[in-house]
């Protein structure tokens, strides 16, 4: 005869079948909670690179919806029609029921440089009053191959205004039409221009900056480097705004940013792929500055780097900031949080681009000797 289970017995039975009852329920009604769970962060793992703020956020959402296609995969005549940040941030004026003017200066005025093969289009930004003021010879981005004057017209009201000087924009040649080393030979022309001719346009001939963003940065740096080697006065300041002076894929910021908008790393071998006619030609200082040696880098002026977190550019421009500092050029690099590439010149619409403007114009008025 066989004896009855014990109470432990009993009980591990009951809790058994409750538990398998639970779970039940629970796959049963899991649809359900799952509609009613609060929504993930969109990013949560760095190597995916951070997010952005919301006022970036509202102005890459609104570039979204103009439906931009991949640069990558376009022609560069096409991708030169695609919206930019710019188009962007109009559209979020609008939606705040703001003015999509542009910032006043005192004056605007387009006129061309004579030089060899074709004129050099520039465009001139003077403040209110009678100068002489200072003068920023500035370069827009593009990767080399898209953008133009027009595209940046905002980051040079911008320092217009916020350094108190004439900034002259200019219009260089883009690949893959005319290849390096054009683009640089019109920065240095257009520089040359500037500090024969500076007095034409309300200049100081001894107060002359050099400034870019991206590609721009690039060729800011790389103007510098030329005046020195070519015994003219050098620029005061050099104001490198997420300059493009490496091609190292494979660093921290390229790994955070493969996926970034507006700037990429397929984007970034796109560009690279236009500039040059020959991939040999990558060691050359004057097209990748961390290229140069200390000797090359130790006679450039004084700079600011303007880096922005979400950005594939971030790591070299850090890095080359410290190969100048090493050089024992006085160098000052700001980071800023929660931006993208492209961020400067969207102070309308970024508190943080707005910053960093006056931040540029702070140190630029300081090269200058500026009250």
């Amino acid at each position: 005869m066989t004896s009855p289970p014990s109470v432990y017995a009993a009980m591990d039975y009951l809790l058994t079948a409750l538990l398998f009852g639970l779970i039940a329920i629970l796959i049963a009604f899991a649809p359900a909670f799952a509609d009613n769970l609060p929504a993930q962060p969109a990013v949560t793992n760095a190597a995916q690179g951070a997010p952005p703020d919301p006022q970036m956020k509202a102005v890459l959402d609104e570039l979204a919806g103009l439906s931009p296609k991949p640069i990558e995969m376009l022609e560069p005549a096409d991708a030169r029609n695609q919206p930019t940040l710019a188009d962007a941030a109009k559209k979020v004026l609008k939606k705040q029921d703001r003015s999509t003017n542009p910032q006043p200066v005192g004056n605007v005025d387009d006129r061309k440089i004579s030089y060899q093969p074709d004129n050099i289009p520039i465009r001139v930004y003077t403040p209110l009053g009678e100068g002489p003021f200072p003068v920023i010879v500035y370069y827009h981005g593009g990767g080399f191959v898209i953008a133009t004057i027009d595209s940046y017209d905002a980051s040079c009201r911008a320092l217009c205004n916020a350094a108190n000087a004439v900034v002259v924009a200019v219009e260089y040649r883009k690949a893959p039409e005319s290849k390096y080393p054009a683009a640089v030979d019109d920065a240095f022309a257009a520089y040359h221009w500037v500090s024969v001719n500076a007095a034409s346009i309300k200049g100081d001939p001894a107060k002359i900056a050099v400034a870019g963003e991206s590609a721009g940065g690039n060729l800011a740096t790389v103007v510098s480097m030329m005046a020195v080697e070519k015994g003219m006065t050098k620029p005061v300041f050099q104001l490198l705004v997420y300059p493009l002076v490496d091609n190292d894929m494979t660093n921290e910021s390229y790994k955070e940013n493969a996926d970034a908008k507006p700037l990429n790393k397929a984007m970034m071998a796109w560009f690279f792929n236009h500039y040059l006619a020959d991939p040999a030609s990558a060691g050359d200082p004057h097209v990748l500055p961390m290229r140069a040696t200390q000797a090359q880098l130790s006679q450039l002026p004084p700079a600011m780097i303007i880096a922005a977190q979400i950005d594939p550019l971030r790591t070299e421009g850090r890095e080359y900031a410290d190969k100048l500092q090493k050089a024992g050029v006085p160098v000052e690099y700001k980071l800023y949080n929660g931006v993208t590439h492209e961020f400067f010149g969207l102070g309308t619409v970024v508190d943080t681009a707005k910053t960093a403007e006056s931040d540029a114009g702070a140190a630029l008025k300081k090269a200058f000797g500026s009250k």
